[in-house]
């Protein structure tokens, strides 16, 4: 299959994903909560249309219940990193999670059968190179080793986890099916979490209201779609590492929209994980070993 449909619906998921920062940094509700509605409201949309389309296919118990595993994984990354930011800072949060990308790798060598290969690894570090510069190199001097920390590498952890495990579902269960599983579980997990959290499901502005909607609907909904569908076709270990562009959109919007400071020292961060990204989508190998 030519792969340009789902290099433009990768695309496009991260373009949707990166709307999120921005909405969060608006600090309208709390992050449990937005979390929660965030898979919520992408539920609400998206069952209505699958039961009454019949687009849903039960699958078999075993990846039925993958798949709740899979919803279980992405609700409780979500959870952590909203905590991860609430004890440390967004920046030392963004730059821990972000070391998905080479979980995604270590755990493609180990368990899938298509290894990830020479230029995986040389973009891999050309995209973290530019993630540092872009996030700061400040952000090293303030890394505090406590409880944010380790929240904050576990939920790079958990997101690599459910990149590897929905790509071996998705070669199996159509992705409207799995998104399906993956919501409602979501939903309900992150539900229990808030109730046990103390957090009110109600009383927010007409605004906040507005925006956890964009969050649930294009955030969530859309881009999770989109990417899914990404997932399918392309190699895990790509998928992974292009969802890093995030950062730079995000970056882009957060200077436009709420009037952010962007420096040289950002825009080279942004060109180097770009770069970097590029270097895995080519095909040929860079580095050649000549034998003699």
């Amino acid at each position: 299959m030519n792969n340009a449909k789902p290099k433009l619906a990768l695309a496009a998921g991260i373009l949707c994903i990166s709307i999120f920062p921005v909405l969060v940094r608006l600090h309208l509700t709390n992050g449990l909560i937005s979390a929660f509605y965030r898979m919520f409201i992408a539920a609400v949309l998206l069952l209505p249309y699958v039961f009454l389309s019949k687009k849903f296919r039960l699958p078999s118990t075993k990846l039925l219940l993958l798949s709740c595993v899979c919803g279980i994984i992405f609700a409780t990354d979500i959870a952590i990193w909203n905590i991860a930011i609430q004890k440390s800072s967004a920046t030392q949060a963004t730059l821990l999670a972000n070391l998905s990308p080479v979980w995604v790798g270590i755990g493609s060598f180990l368990v899938l059968k298509n290894k990830p290969g020479i230029n995986f690894w040389i973009g891999t570090i050309i995209a973290l190179i530019g993630m540092v510069v872009l996030v700061g190199f400040e952000t090293f001097s303030n890394l505090n080793f406590d409880l944010a920390f380790i929240l904050a590498l576990l939920s790079g952890m958990l997101y690599a986890t459910y990149i590897l495990i929905s790509k071996n579902i998705l070669s199996k269960v159509d992705i409207l099916t799995f998104m399906t599983i993956v919501l409602v579980s979501s939903s309900l997990f992150l539900a229990i979490i808030c109730e046990i959290n103390g957090e009110s499901f109600i009383g927010f502005s007409n605004t906040a209201w507005l925006v956890l909607f964009i969050q649930g609907a294009v955030c969530q909904l859309i881009a999770w779609l989109l990417i899914s569908y990404s997932t399918l076709y392309l190699q895990a270990t790509r998928v992974s590492l292009s969802l890093l562009g995030q950062a730079v959109l995000a970056t882009l919007l957060a200077w436009i929209f709420l009037d952010e400071k962007m420096s040289w020292f950002r825009i080279i961060g942004a060109i180097f994980l770009l770069l970097g990204i590029r270097i895995t989508f080519y095909n040929k190998p860079i580095v050649y070993r000549k034998l003699r």
